[in-house]
């Protein structure tokens, strides 16, 4: 009992910790990226409490529930977006004996509650009782639809190299050389995760120049912030995701006591790289968003699913 609650507190811990480092990490590193410091001043050095009073004023701000909405399912869309990533972090672990829940179909349990996480946004555009909101949402759901072919796929490709489809069994079969032999499938999630989070360059859906913000046009206050902190919760289960699948977890040097260190680091680059991908690439158009999807990455994922299939069967 003892250690179930510690477990439970533990996720919680990283839950709401995790996510706001990455978005703090975000507003820094983009500032310095585009020569454009922003706030300085927030808690002294750097500006380092900047998203803590960002957060106190999305507490103090009213939220506001349309006319025409439907109120019940406009209030839960929030809860709907952010929990499936708390669910999906408690699986993915940072040593074999950091892990919220350890699973044998661990990998399947992550990649199934991420799925559901469109289901906040459809929930948001629907309720909202507003035109470019519905239209935010079906744009949405669109996408997801198509990006969440090549994400599965890519990750099927590890699970049939490693033969099982629990996290910690996969990182126990990684090798340096993995890192080479999945490559493709290695780009082909990453990218597709972007998509699935809708993060710039696919952030067509939310962006304010398309349909002002999407499925999330009427919502204000805290609702609002649980959304933004989904987005940034789902950046940390995606460099999670990364870092188990394709860069060895918790492997590196020194002793295995400290491997969670490695973990936590790798995180951290992935989730860099993500940022360093809104600053850099320039947002997709709609059509060329779902061509990339469809001639792009599923032959691709397709192509090395069927490769590492070839090759368990030969060399195993």
């Amino acid at each position: 009992m003892v250690e179930f609650v510690l477990r439970v507190a533990g996720v919680l811990v990283a839950f709401l910790v995790a996510p706001l480092v990455v978005g703090q990490a975000e507003h820094k590193v983009m500032a310095h990226m585009q020569s454009r410091l922003g706030p300085m001043y927030a808690g002294g050095f750097h500006g380092w409490a900047q998203l803590v009073a960002d957060g106190v004023k999305f507490v103090q701000k009213e939220s506001v529930t349309p006319a025409a909405a439907d109120k019940r399912v406009f209030e839960w869309a929030p809860v709907v977006a952010i929990l499936p990533y708390m669910a999906a972090m408690a699986a993915i672990p940072l040593s074999p004996a950091l892990v919220g829940a350890h699973l044998d179909s661990g990998l399947f349990f992550v990649l199934a509650v991420m799925s559901v996480g469109v289901l906040g946004s459809l929930m948001a555009g629907w309720a909202s009782g507003n035109k470019y909101s519905l239209l935010g949402g079906l744009r949405v759901a669109a996408q997801l639809m198509s990006y969440e072919l090549p994400f599965v796929l890519s990750a099927a490709s590890v699970a049939v190299a490693a033969g099982t489809l629990s996290l910690t069994g996969i990182v126990d079969q990684w090798n340096p050389w993995w890192l080479l032999w999945q490559l493709p499938a290695l780009v082909v999630f990453f990218i597709a995760g972007l998509a699935e989070l809708q993060r710039p360059p696919f952030d067509m859906p939310v962006a304010d120049s398309e349909v002002i913000f999407g499925p999330y046009t009427e919502y204000t206050g805290l609702r609002f912030a649980l959304f933004l902190l989904a987005e940034y919760a789902g950046i940390v289960v995606l460099a999670g995701l990364v870092t188990v699948l394709f860069l060895g977890g918790w492997s590196g040097p020194g002793p295995d006591s400290i491997g969670w260190i490695w973990s936590v680091l790798k995180i951290a680059a992935v989730s860099f790289l993500v940022i360093w991908v809104r600053v850099a690439f320039p947002r997709l158009r709609a059509d060329q968003l779902q061509k990339l999807a469809w001639q792009g990455l599923v032959p691709v994922a397709l192509i090395q699913l069927a490769l590492t299939g070839i090759g368990v069967v030969v060399f195993h």
